[in-house]
């Protein structure tokens, strides 16, 4: 939802509008420019995901089945993503307005590479920024490039410790990469390194979780509590709480994106301990997080239609 409304807003200006009149300067904050960190949280629930789904599958990361992790990845992103990269395509060659890639900065050729290889982030990092509809795939090119890489780590390093050492790694590498050695503000955002520590904190979530086998004694219920706090704590604290994110100085030090990766982590260590089933009224909620990959590819035509294309 972050991420639509961001996009729309991008679009529409709601805050210049009748509505954005009204409403507050921290609300319009937070619902219309909180995109980027949608983006961010999407990428812990995915490595949470994926992680307890190995887990569940195979009972350990070192037993995953290479091939078929590699298979059932196909089978959920390929369908929606051809059909989206054919549309995409027709609308190009028919010069639709705002669908268009703009012949100065690639191709259509190009595009098409670099959303069938994993790499439009790259792509834009170099060349500025595609139409609407093609930029969304920036985020499916780190996801599903860190996702080439897991399962081989898995299945071939068997020590624990050095994919916590990766972790690791990455946990240090993103607040540097985004604070000193990105190359340009786009990079900051898009690429992979400023990235790949989100999805990597969701991993070590889904083992957190499946290590902790919370009961239902006092002791259990505390930790949960404390972890669901706590966490929703420090995402407040980047999402809404701005002036005291700034206060701490989070953005300037690329520490905004880990606070918000690891109270996202905790939350999410949290929701799984739990035992009470999922209330009725989440059900429209939870339509949308099973068919997240859908609506995220095909989003960008419910907004450009609403708003009105734009180049």
């Amino acid at each position: 939802m972050a991420v639509v409304l961001h996009h729309t807003n991008l679009r529409i200006k709601f805050n210049k509008s009748a509505l954005g009149a009204v409403l507050p300067d921290t609300v319009n904050r937070i619902l219309f420019w909180n995109g980027s960190y949608g983006v961010k949280v999407f990428f812990v629930v995915s490595g949470f995901l994926i992680t307890s789904t190995i887990l569940r599958r195979w009972g350990s990361l070192s037993l995953i089945d290479v091939t078929a992790f590699y298979r059932l990845r196909v089978a959920r992103i390929a369908p929606c993503l051809l059909a989206l990269l054919a549309i995409l395509s027709i609308l190009h060659l028919a010069g639709a307005t705002g669908y268009t890639i703009n012949p100065h900065r690639t191709t259509l050729p190009r595009a098409l590479l670099a959303a069938l290889t994993f790499h439009v982030n790259w792509l834009e990092i170099r060349v500025g920024y595609l139409p609407g509809s093609w930029d969304i795939l920036w985020s499916l090119a780190v996801e599903e490039t860190f996702y080439i890489a897991y399962p081989l780590l898995c299945r071939f390093v068997r020590w624990r410790g050095v994919l916590m050492a990766g972790v690791v790694g990455l946990a240090v590498a993103g607040p540097v990469f985004r604070t000193v050695l990105a190359p340009n503000d786009m990079a900051t955002d898009y690429a992979l390194l400023a990235n790949l520590d989100c999805i990597a904190l969701g991993c070590v979530a889904a083992l957190m979780a499946g290590a902790l086998r919370v009961g239902r004694l006092p002791v259990d219920e505390w930790i949960r509590t404390g972890c669901r706090i706590l966490g929703w704590i420090m995402v407040a604290l980047v999402t809404i709480s701005r002036p005291v994110s700034a206060w701490l100085h989070l953005g300037k030090t690329g520490l905004d994106v880990t606070v918000l990766a690891v109270g996202t982590a905790l939350v999410l260590v949290a929701v799984r301990q739990g035992a009470d089933p999922a209330p009725r009224w989440s059900a429209p909620i939870r339509w949308f997080g099973r068919n997240s990959s859908e609506v995220y590819l095909t989003h960008m035509f419910v907004v450009l239609l609403w708003s009105g294309p734009q180049n």
